[in-house]
């Protein structure tokens, strides 16, 4: 198991400010811009340190579990918390399995975590409620890598909708946020098309577009948009969306049935 310490490189009696500053001084070192994509696994490891060390109660699990707990007859964290989620109450149950699916990302359980949160119920599961936000945040981008890495396309849009529009009411990631827009933005280029129908496809670019991106983001998702409307036989719709992603980007040209849609509702006068 690796020593939480030791990879922020502080002491064992660190201040929580001294915890903090030598996150950020390290994860400016490893931002791929400055030490390429090689890095992303002692990135994560890095933040799995920061969210261990950053928490007093978690901090104390992880000092009993895996400092002196081995001394003290084994104690071990995963199995307590495994037997945390057996409790009968329904809120303890659920916090600790929340707790459960955090630890297990962090700690290179990644498909016990998937199959966790999954079980819970996937998106449904309120992950927020049972953690701090910055651990909520975390642990939402984590998931939603792996489950990309899994096809989970559609739930890990899901998180990453949700996580972008909190970081934009509150920054969080802040020098990370633009990894984040990254991840959305090729996820919807590449994958997500080919696991969603045609109507759930116009609901995720009226999210995207409610986000609020670039001009040219937009009026490419909103041709997008108005080409599966008119694909659904919604003549009307994808030609008012159609005159939208004109607005928001003057270059965007229709395909041949949206410019006939488009056409024939200007010839009827709509």
């Amino acid at each position: 198991m690796d020593n939480q310490y030791r990879i922020l490189g502080v002491d064992e009696g660190a201040s929580l400010s001294e915890i903090k500053r030598a996150f950020r001084e390290k994860a400016k070192r490893l931002h791929p811009d400055i030490a390429g994509e090689g890095a992303r696994e002692r990135m994560q490891k890095l933040l799995a340190a920061y969210e261990t060390l950053s928490n007093r109660e978690r901090r104390l699990d992880y000092d009993r579990a895996f400092r002196g707990g081995t001394k003290r007859g084994g104690f071990n964290y995963r199995d307590y918390l495994y037997e945390r989620a057996a409790d009968p109450d329904s809120k303890s149950r659920e916090r600790a399995q929340a707790e459960l699916i955090i630890f297990e990302l962090f700690h290179f359980e990644e498909d016990a975590a998937v199959k966790i949160w999954q079980t819970l119920g996937g998106t449904d599961f309120p992950l927020e409620k049972y953690m701090e936000r910055e651990d909520w945040m975390d642990c939402s981008f984590v998931l939603a890598e792996e489950l990309e890495k899994r096809g989970f396309y559609y739930e890990a849009f899901r998180l990453l909708v949700a996580l972008l529009r909190e970081e934009r009411a509150k920054p969080y990631f802040r020098h990370f946020a633009e990894d984040l827009e990254i991840f959305l933005k090729e996820l919807v280029r590449l994958r997500l098309r080919s696991a969603v129908d045609d109507e759930l496809w116009v609901e995720c670019m009226g999210e995207l577009i409610d986000i609020g991106f670039s001009a040219r983001d937009e009026g490419r998702w909103l041709k997008s948009q108005a080409e599966t409307l008119a694909n659904m036989g919604e003549t009307a719709a994808a030609a008012t969306v159609f005159e939208r992603a004109r607005k928001r980007d003057p270059s965007v040209t229709p395909s041949a049935k949206l410019k006939k849609a488009v056409a024939a509702i200007r010839k009827g006068g709509i």
